[in-house]
């Protein structure tokens, strides 16, 4: 019989920088390791919930601060070879804007935002490192068919900082003229606000996020 964990990839820019919730785990497997937020659901729990519940607890994001939705499940036999039981995850995406910095939970020695590619790099708990790189080409992938960047974003943006969010995710730089042109003329990827934010050059127009959850023609990597 198996156990069942639910693991969350939670993805936020900070300074602008693509990066993961990890958490330094406390439990006898794998103790002192970094590794994603997660745990084991509890009787009478769904796996979304769970996933809920281990934000709070290992990295204290409420269901308020992060968008969920399922990456996978992971159910390799040697994926977990710490604990007694075969341990399986439903692993899950979360995304937010300006998330605090996380805090470390019951079950964590310690938590913090680590730029994606320095976290790829840390050698995680069980197979995490995969589960972290899934996530981070879902995140990829989705930004070219659909308005996930702006969830980012705060409620009212420019098209600059939406750029900054493509190239931080997709860690590449793109023409602003370009990527200005292509926003503006995909039918519900965002709407005027009819205000500017002022600063020291020319007044930038903000704008929200708007009715599409699709991008007609994609705006391809």
């Amino acid at each position: 019989m198996a156990w069942v964990a639910a693991d969350i990839v939670a993805l936020t820019l900070r300074d602008g920088v693509l990066s993961v919730a990890l958490v330094k785990r406390k439990p006898r497997a794998a103790r002192g390791r970094w590794a994603l937020p997660g745990g084991f659901l509890l009787p009478g729990e769904s796996a979304e919930q769970a996933a809920y519940r281990e934000l709070a607890e290992e990295g204290g994001l409420g269901e308020r601060d992060v968008r969920l939705e399922q990456l996978g499940t992971y159910s390799d036999p040697r994926r977990d070879v710490e604990h007694e039981k075969r341990v399986i995850s439903i692993a899950y995406l979360a995304l937010a804007a300006n998330l605090p910095e996380p805090v470390a939970g019951t079950d964590a020695a310690d938590a913090s935002w680590v730029p994606v590619d320095q976290a790829v790099g840390k050698a995680l708990a069980f197979d995490h490192t995969r589960i972290l790189e899934d996530g981070i080409e879902r995140a990829r992938s989705k930004l070219e068919y659909s308005t996930l960047a702006t969830s980012f974003l705060d409620e009212t943006f420019t098209i600059s900082e939406l750029r900054s969010v493509y190239e931080a995710v997709w860690g590449v730089r793109l023409d602003a003229a370009n990527f200005h042109r292509k926003v503006t003329s995909t039918d519900g990827f965002v709407e005027a606000t009819g205000e500017e934010r002022r600063g020291r050059g020319r007044p930038a127009k903000l704008f929200r996020a708007g009715s599409a959850t699709s991008l007609n023609p994609p705006i391809t990597r």
